[in-house]
């Protein structure tokens, strides 16, 4: 859901107290819709102006930036390193939020910046005023073909949003109310009532409070009597006090274990279908609630051609196997053929040329049944049976060139597979260029032509710690997979993975110690998390000395063999993975 009026209030109160008079020290642009603002004291207040989740919030998630920064961020980084927060403002009930900032110019005259969040979904932007509301930039630049009414450009003076003609909800009194919802039609439902005469309700709200009134979200206008319509007012009323005095709290409500829903006010419309959790702020909220979303979505922006490509290849490896399996199994046929072969041989004192068929005694079965042999009447008995020993020849010759290249084949799905997931699981744009350059390297994907360049830089592999204090690693792609197990990794440290799928190596370090079982227990639960078992449950866990693991020959990136080990059946918990995780 995006971020209401009500949401963004709550935040703002949050973060206010902690943000004011804080200097600005970094400015990043981690994504084309995200802006970080890295304040003293390591706090990052994020803007997002994405049409699908428009926000602000601190955040304590750490994106990755690409190498070239973009020139809105250049800007940025002009005019807000060094600044202090002197204000951060909402206009009432709007989806706005106005940083105002001190800042001091190159000729160290003290002077003004704003940073104005628009946070209207596809409306979204983030824009730099100067000190007399001038627009310095902006994140979305509007021209006039693309809005008459407002433009939003380098230069102009800048206008907020047109107000809407709806009265703002807080601003209702009782006697206003009634008397609207006696002109209104009675077939209208409660919460489209609220929708179209009042500002700064979000449908959530509104259908929250035809919940609490009628206790049903479709209620409509003629179900209420003079005694209901009063409730109606009075649920209205407490809303608008709960609003006005701030009464807010960080709520995230969860259906069948995800997210799907977050507000500042308690949320009953559900009944038992959810689970409501109270979380430590607002902010924290919000990180939980995008945070698999986000993921995704980078997945589906940066990931789009690599997933492409690998499930072209991986789809055109399963149609070749399917062709050589059944090429195969015709090969499993050939002793009928050199049994043709040998008939004709022997009877070739009976048989005349231009026959196109021989029937004979099979002697290679016990009670020597009748068979028919099909012949070329082209062919000299002798050519027939040369014809079969060759087919015959040839049919053994393949089986053994197939069955090595079904294995190559199947060895090479396995590996697109493991891919596959590698994209899933990816979070940094590191982590797609070095899974672009693994496809490269085993030859999926073109080799980089000249002029072109790409972000070079040394990933490391996640990083857990477990509640007994040892350090757990987990591989980004299959190359850091082989460098972590085979290279990294001491021989008397613990090795896991996922049994039968595929998945990230994971590796405790044991530092030569036996560890406890409660910290195995959150090792093999990170390796269950990081493969394709991660939504499922009493997911299978192979763990073993790293010393029993090894490279076979000709293996793709990532392929190990081990032969002795143990199973724990873990179920991944997505919580502990976020607590146990080193920032």
């Amino acid at each position: 859901m995006a971020m209401d009026a009500i949401s963004l209030q709550a935040v703002v109160d949050e973060v206010r107290p902690e943000l004011l008079e804080l200097r600005i020290d970094k400015v990043q642009q981690p994504a084309r819709d995200q802006v970080i603002l890295v304040l003293r004291g390591g706090k990052r207040l994020l803007f997002h102006v994405g049409a699908s989740a428009p926000r602000m919030q601190l955040t304590r998630l750490l994106r990755d930036n690409p190498a070239e920064p973009p020139m809105f961020c250049m800007l940025l980084r002009k005019h807000l390193v060094g600044a202090r927060v002197a204000a951060i403002v909402q206009p009432e009930l709007e989806r706005m939020v106005r940083l105002e900032l001190d800042i001091t110019d190159d000729f160290g005259q003290p002077g003004k910046r704003t940073l104005v969040l628009e946070a209207m979904g596809r409306r979204s932007n983030l824009i730099l005023l100067d000190g007399e509301g001038r627009i310095i930039d902006c994140l979305r630049r509007v021209d006039a073909d693309m809005s008459a009414s407002r433009q939003v450009l380098p230069g102009l003076f800048y206008t907020p949003p047109a107000a809407s003609d709806r009265l703002p909800f807080l601003e209702e009194t009782e006697d206003a109310f009634l008397d609207k919802l006696a002109q209104e039609n009675s077939e209208h439902q409660l919460d489209a009532f609220l929708l179209e005469n009042y500002f700064g309700i979000s449908p959530l709200m509104a259908r929250e409070v035809a919940y609490r009134t009628t206790g049903d979200t479709d209620s409509r206008i003629f179900t209420l009597d003079e005694e209901g319509r009063l409730r109606f007012w009075s649920v209205m009323q407490e809303l608008i006090d709960a609003v006005r005095k701030s009464r807010f709290t960080p709520l995230c409500l969860y259906r069948d274990g995800h997210p799907f829903e977050f507000s500042a006010l308690p949320i009953t419309q559900y009944g038992e279908a959810v689970v409501t959790e109270r979380c430590d702020s607002f902010s924290a909220l919000l990180d939980e609630f995008y945070e698999a979303r986000e993921r995704q979505e980078r997945v589906r922006q940066r990931g789009a051609d690599l997933i492409r490509t690998a499930t072209t290849a991986r789809d055109r490896l399963r149609r070749k196997l399917a062709l050589q399996e059944k090429d195969y199994a015709a090969t499993q046929d050939r002793d009928r053929l050199r049994i043709c072969g040998d008939l004709i041989t022997s009877n070739l004192y009976r048989m005349e040329r231009g026959s196109t068929k021989l029937v004979c005694e099979n002697y290679y079965e016990e009670g020597c049944p009748e068979i028919t042999v099909q012949l070329d009447p082209l062919m000299t008995p002798q050519q027939n049976a040369a014809k079969y020993y060759k087919r015959y020849t040839k049919a053994k010759t393949a089986e053994k060139y197939l069955s090595e290249q079904m294995e190559i084949a199947r060895r090479d799905l396995h590996y697109l597979e493991s891919v596959l997931e590698e994209i899933a699981e990816g979070e940094t744009e590191q982590d797609f260029i070095d899974i672009r350059n693994e496809l490269r390297d085993a030859g999926f994907l073109r080799k980089q032509t000249k002029g072109k360049k790409e972000m070079k830089r040394v990933a490391r592999p996640r990083e857990f710690r477990t509640s007994g204090g040892y350090r757990v690693l987990v591989g980004r792609n299959n190359h850091q997979n082989d460098q972590l197990t085979l290279k990294t990794a001491d021989h008397r440290d613990l090795w896991l993975h996922t049994q039968k799928i595929h998945g990230s190596h994971v590796i405790l370090c044991t530092r030569g110690e036996e560890p406890d079982d409660q910290s195995l227990s959150e090792a093999a639960k990170i390796a269950a998390w990081y493969s394709q078992g991660r939504d499922g449950g009493k997911v299978p866990v192979d763990y073993t000395p790293v010393k029993f693991v090894k490279k076979p020959a000709g293996g793709r990136p990532g392929m190990v063999i081990y032969t002795t080990y143990q199973t724990m059946y873990v179920n991944p918990d997505e919580k502990l993975i976020q607590e146990l995780q080193v920032k």
